[in-house]
């Protein structure tokens, strides 16, 4: 390698360490994207568009004309995980160039950027399967995980100073988190027993959607009841970071349980079920948020 080659990379290096902030919100972003594109996938009956995998069909990794707009819907998305993966990359080399300063930032990174191949291959295995809805579950649900990742990424950059909450209080978020995840994970088995499998020959899980609507709708009550709890104890306790996010998670909740019932209500539209998508990465995000906002934040480096 050259002088000058090694100087520009050095260089590149460099801008790229003083943009690691904004290269931590583009993966935030995203990640949840990706999620959201994935829906449009199966919401458009493209989820076997290409009908192999890595390949789009066996003889190429282009689709043909033969498979239409499904072809090339699904095989749009494959492309997306490639943006996904230079961002990500970018945000590991910007870590890095500031791993003295955020050291964390190095590791958090690190992960995300192993977790989109990972996605991948699971999006793979999903093919393979002819879109079994475990397996697709399990697809969403590791991308609410590295959207989870990515918020700790960014409190860790840019998040307030802020002491620890009181025990009772921090172990309220650490069930607020708990079952927001059985939230998360409900909604992927609503999803799987209902329609819009991504493929009409797609099969289901064979649960009565409409008890497990029921059941994925009282654990929402019960996320909605631990965030109010959250909400008055860091009123109370003038926690105030806290108190922003049990506020922000309050209003993400109700927006989301209206679409939910609105789409419920409606036979389960395309678009409402695609920002209802949408609105479970942000409550992915949210959840986090409010358990960051319970611990320690900065005082070591401020001290």
């Amino acid at each position: 390698m050259t002088t000058s080659t090694t100087g520009r990379l050095a260089t590149l290096r460099q801008a790229l360490g003083d943009r690691l902030v904004p290269l931590a919100w583009a993966n935030l972003v995203a990640n949840i994207a990706i999620a959201v594109t994935g829906g449009a996938v199966r919401l458009t009956d493209s989820g076997l568009g290409c009908p192999t995998w890595p390949k789009c069909t066996d003889e190429s990794y282009l689709p043909h004309g033969a498979l239409g707009v499904h072809g090339a819907i699904e095989f749009g998305n494959r492309m997306l995980t490639y943006v996904l993966v230079v961002i990500a990359v970018a945000c590991w080399v910007a870590a890095r160039e500031r791993a003295a300063e955020h050291p964390l930032a190095v590791r958090l990174t690190t992960i995300v950027a192993l977790g989109i191949p990972a996605q991948a291959l699971v999006g793979g295995v999903t093919v393979l399967t002819d879109l079994n809805p475990w397996i697709v579950s399990i697809h969403l649900l590791l991308s609410m995980a590295l959207v989870g990742v990515c918020v700790l990424l960014l409190d860790h950059l840019t998040g307030p100073t802020r002491s620890s909450a009181p025990l009772p209080v921090r172990r309220l978020t650490a069930a607020l988190f708990a079952v927001g995840w059985v939230v998360l994970y409900l909604g992927t088995v609503v999803t799987g027993s209902g329609p819009h499998s991504g493929d009409l020959e797609s099969k289901r899980t064979g649960l009565d959607p409409q008890v497990m609507s029921h059941v994925h709708a009282w654990a929402v009550y019960v996320l909605v009841a631990l965030t109010l709890v959250t909400l008055w104890r860091a009123r109370r306790l003038g926690l105030l970071t806290l108190y922003r996010a049990a506020r922000l998670l309050l209003l993400i909740e109700l927006s989301q349980g209206a679409i939910g019932f609105w789409q419920y209500f409606t036979d389960l539209p395309e678009l409402l079920v695609g920002v209802h998508m949408l609105g479970a990465g942000i409550t992915s995000a949210g959840i986090t948020w409010v358990l960051l906002a319970s611990r320690t934040r900065g005082w070591s480096r401020s001290s």
